[in-house]
């Protein structure tokens, strides 16, 4: 299943462009030359994978915790059905207080660090970008809590960073915004991509005995599980 993380962050990065495409337009550039342009930006979208995989730490050490009393498959199902209800309720986002006391503090954070034109401070910036709230970095975690351990989690997350980076390295290149029209096509496709991992989230739960999509996980077949 770890191919589903590079599925979602490859369709999700769609989302992505219009969301963190103009922090990734706007960073500062780094030394002299295309070297240290190519650099800094490089280092911004390794702080915010290294952040995704810090994640995957967290829910795969969740998750594995929750496998220990047998209930992996319940995960499973219990991660689709909840990426698929989020999905379904996206049209009507709720913020509370502490979230957007989140976003401002986070939002600081990088006015701050945008003044500096360091390899370092890009790659900071990076890791707090990794931290801003994301539906769609939220369901990702939710995968990485079925992988029933913080390596699986690494893997996952790692994958769905990876996925992420054609589309935001190109955006953080390419020195101009992806004209709105386009973006607005582009994030059709998300929706989708979010329903397909949920959906082979609560197949993999099912344990029908379908190779590679929904293995017999009693039947000791679970090394289909991660592929």
């Amino acid at each position: 299943m770890l191919w589903t993380a590079f599925l979602l962050g490859l369709a999700g990065s769609l989302h992505c462009a219009g969301m963190c495409g103009p922090l990734a337009l706007a960073l500062p550039a780094t030394g002299t030359g295309t070297v240290g342009y190519v650099t800094g930006r490089l280092a911004y979208q390794t702080g915010r994978i290294v952040t995704y995989t810090l994640l995957g730490v967290v829910f795969g050490l969740i998750g594995k915790s929750l496998a220990v009393v047998g209930i992996q498959r319940w995960v499973s199902i219990s991660a689709g059905v909840l990426m698929l209800a989020g999905l379904a309720l996206s049209t009507r986002p709720v913020a509370g207080a502490a979230m957007v006391r989140a976003v401002g503090w986070l939002k600081g954070g990088f006015r701050s660090i945008l003044r500096h034109r360091t390899v370092g401070s890009l790659g900071l910036l990076g890791l707090l970008n990794g931290l801003l709230p994301c539906g769609l970095v939220y369901a990702a975690c939710a995968g990485a809590a079925t992988m029933g351990g913080w390596l699986g989690g690494i893997e996952y997350m790692g994958l769905f960073g990876a996925g992420t980076l054609p589309v935001m390295l190109g955006i953080s290149l390419s020195g101009r915004a992806i004209p709105p029209a386009w973006r607005f096509r582009m994030q059709q496709l998300v929706p989708a991509s979010v329903a397909v991992v949920g959906v082979l989230l609560v197949l993999r739960g099912l344990a029908l005995g379908i190779p590679y999509l929904s293995p017999n996980l009693a039947a000791g077949t679970c090394a289909h599980c991660h592929y």
